[in-house]
């Protein structure tokens, strides 16, 4: 029997830090009226920061500007997907952002993907058009030609650092060499078109079409709540709603004051929001890194100390043990931000103590743009808990069986949320968005929640049985399907398996083929061959059989249970 949902009253408002509004105001700005908008208003400032080279606003609107000219004339059309696949670098930001001026379509890749990986994600999107960072050129010009990429643009990021540390690159000496292998590699496929060439045009044609309100600008990939990689489809819409919520989330902000680390990659959903849009939204500079390093991070303080970090616990237990010893001053930074992956009590202490600011948790999902959920960031956050609903967020508590039946308040149930951040369904795949988007736009998270009387979320567990892991999302089908492929496998089961970082650590059951010789080193060989690095389970242990279902399904369930029986 249905009953009257408990949080229609939103009894979270209380909560909220003062000053922070219940509802944003309408959406009015695409993507690219908002950068447009920033570069007029903050065309001195600096907008970008790569290793101490500098771009100011003005001249990041003039490098999209002529970037999109060069996609223009390339054939890039309004509707047209356009493939990224880049590290964080100034050429990312510039890259996103001409997609868009013309109405195109962004989809984000992993550079670190296998050549397999990317290419299912090429066979679903069929972009026509790449940009690609030159380490990964060869890669992607080695597909198919029934995928008919018709251009492939190939970026050197180290075109973007100071001189100085250019010329240091090609200096003969082991350092310098393995610095630069890091960084950049000379395709050795058919001849590239370089970035440079790109951006060489003369600004925008005004003859090129805008994007509308409504239109789709980005395809996020996501394992999302059913299991392998799929194009979460968010619009201009969406995602400008987001960055919005982000900003009436955190008083005392700053406009054009701010220094947001970019530590997390561009191409995942919480750093492209963070980063790519709301830290541009509000004019702050953007210091990127293409990794994350502890020694990046120190240089970069002592040139341009942060106010805001978003990261993941990893990240802020690493820094505040480096804080603790004296090598990077973190008293800057006003305002850190966790997410995409549980953050454990003792990190909040540990980052708190280091740094006298705030550390908040929030939640989110690909297929909310990607935050839907957040500490307040002030005396009223709840440590252990995901906190509260965004502004112009609506939640609700349902049985998992029948989405139709609301829980009762302070009983656990399945997470529903409906907002203007929420996503319009999955490229291609009408049962996958069903099955996710309910009727009245309320999205299906596949988490399971409890919620206090005033508002505050906490997860349980998870429907899904996806595996979050430093941030990313492992599918375990894919891994095992990747181990079942193995000759000396029989079977395979993956997990999650919870460890004291309070991430999880992808872990693998198998069962050998009669007469093969079980070796879990090269097993794991064996994936990193097929696999991304996070994805390639952390330990591999040999189990007899596997516990299955009366009508054969693996339960992961029971082999999870099995496996922490074992230690």
């Amino acid at each position: 029997m249905s009953i009257s949902s408990p949080y229609a009253s939103k009894p979270w408002l209380s909560a909220y830090a003062p000053g922070v509004p219940a509802e944003i105001d309408t959406v009015s700005q695409t993507l690219t009226d908002m950068i447009d908008a920033s570069v007029a208003t903050y065309g001195r400032s600096v907008a970008l920061e790569f290793f101490g080279a500098e771009t100011s606003y003005r001249t990041l609107g003039d490098q999209i500007a002529r970037a999109a000219e060069g996609l223009r004339r390339m054939g890039v059309k309004k509707g047209d997907r356009v493939a990224l696949v880049l590290p964080n670098c100034p050429q990312h930001v510039a890259a996103f952002y001409a997609i868009l001026r013309l109405g195109a379509i962004v989809v984000e890749h992993n550079p670190l993907y296998t050549a397999r990986e990317l290419r299912h994600q090429f066979e679903d999107h069929r972009a026509r058009f790449a940009i690609v960072w030159d380490k990964v050129y060869d890669t992607v010009a080695g597909f198919p030609a029934d995928l008919e990429l018709q251009r492939i643009v190939s970026v050197d990021i180290t075109e973007a650092l100071p001189l100085g540390k250019r010329l240091a690159l090609k200096l003969p000496i082991p350092k310098a060499r393995r610095l630069r292998a890091q960084l950049t590699e000379t395709p050795q496929a058919r001849r590239p078109y370089p970035w440079s060439k790109l951006v060489g045009h003369s600004r925008i044609s005004r003859r090129a079409p805008r994007p509308g309100l409504d239109d789709t600008a980005l395809l996020q990939y996501t394992s999302g709540t059913t299991g392998s990689p799929k194009g979460a489809i968010l619009t201009h819409r969406n995602l400008r709603a987001n960055a919005m919520q982000g900003e009436a989330w955190v008083p005392g902000l700053k406009a054009g004051e701010e220094t947001f680390y970019g530590v997390l990659p561009l191409f995942h959903a919480y750093g492209m929001t963070l980063c790519l849009t709301f830290a541009v939204s509000i004019g702050a500079r953007l210091v990127l890194f293409p990794k994350f390093d502890v020694g990046l991070v120190t240089d970069a303080a002592r040139r341009t100390p942060p106010t805001f970090l978003p990261a993941v616990p990893p990240i802020y237990d690493q820094l505040a043990r480096a804080s603790e010893r004296g090598t990077i001053d973190l008293s800057t930074v006003r305002f850190a931000i966790s997410g995409a992956m549980s953050l454990p009590v003792a990190t909040v202490d540990r980052w708190e103590e280091a740094t006298g600011g705030l550390l908040v948790e929030g939640y989110g999902m690909t297929e909310t743009s990607p935050v839907a959920l957040g500490n307040p960031i002030g005396p009223s956050r709840r440590p252990g808990t995901v906190g509260v609903p965004f502004p112009s967020t609506e939640i609700r508590v349902v049985d998992p069986a029948d989405p139709s039946v609301e829980r009762p308040a302070g009983e656990a149930g399945e997470l529903l949320l409906r907002g203007p951040q929420v996503f319009q369904g999955y490229w291609g795949r009408p049962g996958d968005t069903a099955a996710t988007l309910l009727a009245g736009g309320w999205l299906r998270t596949g988490d399971i929640v409890t919620v206090s009387d005033d508002g505050f979320v906490s997860i349980v567990d998870r429907l899904k049985e996806l595996i979050i892991t430093g941030g990313f999302n492992v599918s375990p089908t894919e891994v095992e399907e990747t181990l079942q492929s193995h000759p000396d496998v029989a079977d395979a089961a993956v997990v999650g398996l919870v460890h004291a970082g309070g991430g999880e650590q992808v872990t693998a059951a198998v069962v050998p083929r009669e007469g093969a010789t079980f070796d879990a080193e090269a097993l794991r060989d064996y994936c990193r061959l097929h696999l991304a690095a996070y994805k390639v389970p952390r330990r591999i242990i040999e189990v007899d059989d596997l516990p299955r279902s009366l009508i054969g399904k693996v339960l992961r369930r029971e082999v999870r249970d099995r496996l922490v029986e074992k230690g």
